[in-house]
C-alpha cells in the first residue's frame, strides 16, 4: 500500500510505515460482533459486564448502538441480555448469572478460554499453579477465579525467587494471553532454573496475535525514526508495543487516536511507525495518518508481515442475526 497527502506543515516530507499486522485480533473481533448481533438480534439495550475490550472508542461506539457497560452483575435488570468481556470472568460472576437466570452471552476470547482449562488441567493433575501475568488485570482476574485451587501470580524473575514454595513441589505456570514468548521467556526460565518439576504451556501455544504484533513492531522500530502506537491507557499490549520501542532506542508514543499526536514529535524526524494494540480499530490509525499528514506531506507504506486468517465462531445463537443478508 502506498500513497500520498499533502498537508499543511513543513515541505519536508514524512515517511509513514504501518506495522503488519496491527490492530484488531480474532479475539476483539468476536467480542464486539457478539456486542452487535445482540444488539440486533434483541434490541437495546443489552448489558456488557465491564469494557467489552480495552478501547473507549470501540466502547463508546458500542454504548451509542444501545449496550449499557456496567462494572458488576447487579446493576443488571432482571432478565437482561448480559455479556461477559472478551477477558474472562471468575467462575463466581457466571454462578451469580445463572442463579439470576440472565441470559449470558459469554464474549471472552477463545485463547483465554484455553489457559482456564489447562490451568484447571494442571490442578487436577496435583500441580501448583503459577500465573504469570500482572495483578488486577481485567485478564488475571478471571483466571484467578477460574481455578478451584491456590495460584501463585508473578510477573517477574524476582517474583520467582520470592515464591514461599518447597523446591521439590510439582509446579505448572500458565501466561496471560496479552503476554508474549519474549515477555514470559526470563519468567519461565526462573521458574525452571529455581523448580525441578514444571511443565507448562508448548511457545507455540501462546496467543499467536501478541507475539505477531510484537514481532511487527520490533521490525517497525529499527525502520522508524519514531514509534506511534494506538490503543487505550489501560490496554496491556498496547503498553507493550510502546515499551518495545522504546526498547529499541527508539521514541515511542501511545495514543487513543490522532489527536493525541503533538507536532513537537516530528521535529528532525523522517520516518514515522505506527502500529495498533489488539482492541485498536483500523479507524483510529487512519485518524493518526490524517493528523500527521496535516502537519507535513506524508507517504505511507506497509510492512509486509503476517498474515493472519484467524477467526473465532459466534456463540450459535448469534450466527444469523436479523440483518439483511448483503450486509451478514
Amino acid at each position: 500500500m502506498q500513497h500520498s497527502e499533502t498537508g499543511t506543515g513543513s515541505s519536508r516530507p514524512l515517511n509513514i510505515i504501518l506495522a503488519n499486522p496491527r490492530g484488531f485480533c480474532a479475539g476483539v473481533t468476536r467480542a464486539i460482533d457478539i456486542v452487535e448481533r445482540a444488539l440486533e438480534r434483541y434490541g437495546a439495550p443489552v448489558y456488557v459486564r465491564h469494557e467489552i475490550v480495552h478501547n473507549k472508542h470501540v466502547v463508546d461506539t458500542l454504548r451509542a448502538k444501545g449496550a449499557v457497560f456496567v462494572d458488576e452483575l447487579d446493576e443488571v435488570p432482571a432478565g437482561a441480555v448480559t455479556i461477559f468481556s472478551a477477558h474472562g470472568v471468575a467462575r463466581s460472576v457466571e454462578k451469580d448469572a445463572e442463579e439470576r437466570g440472565l441470559p449470558v452471552f459469554d464474549a471472552t476470547c477463545p485463547l483465554v478460554t484455553k489457559v482456564h482449562v489447562q490451568g484447571r488441567r494442571y490442578v487436577k493433575a496435583g500441580r501448583t499453579l503459577i500465573l504469570i501475568g500482572h495483578a488486577g488485570h481485567a485478564e488475571v482476574i478471571g483466571t484467578l477465579g477460574q481455578i478451584d485451587a491456590p495460584v501463585h501470580l508473578v510477573s517477574t524473575a524476582e517474583d520467582v525467587d520470592s515464591l514461599d514454595l518447597p523446591l521439590d513441589t510439582p509446579l505448572a505456570y500458565v501466561t496471560q494471553t496479552t503476554l508474549s514468548v519474549d515477555d514470559t521467556r526470563s519468567v519461565i526460565q526462573a521458574i525452571h532454573a529455581r523448580f525441578p518439576d514444571v511443565i507448562g504451556p508448548d511457545i507455540n501455544e501462546i496467543c499467536y496475535a501478541t507475539q505477531n504484533r510484537q514481532t511487527a513492531v520490533r521490525e517497525l522500530a529499527g525502520k522508524s525514526d519514531l514509534l506511534i502506537v494506538v490503543g487505550a491507557r489501560n490496554s496491556s499490549n498496547s503498553n507493550r508495543l510502546k515499551e518495545i520501542g522504546l526498547e529499541a532506542g527508539v521514541p515511542a508514543h501511545l495514543v487513543d487516536d490522532g489527536a493525541g499526536v503533538d507536532p513537537s514529535w516530528l521535529d528532525n524526524i523522517d520516518t514515522v511507525g505506527i502500529t495498533a494494540g489488539a482492541s485498536a480499530p483500523d479507524a483510529l490509525v487512519d485518524s493518526v495518518i490524517s493528523r500527521l499528514a496535516a502537519i507535513r506531506s506524508v507517504t505511507v507504506t506497509q510492512l509486509d508481515g503476517v498474515r493472519e486468517d484467524v477467526q473465532f465462531t459466534l456463540p450459535s445463537a448469534l450466527r444469523r442475526a436479523a440483518v439483511p443478508a448483503n450486509q451478514d
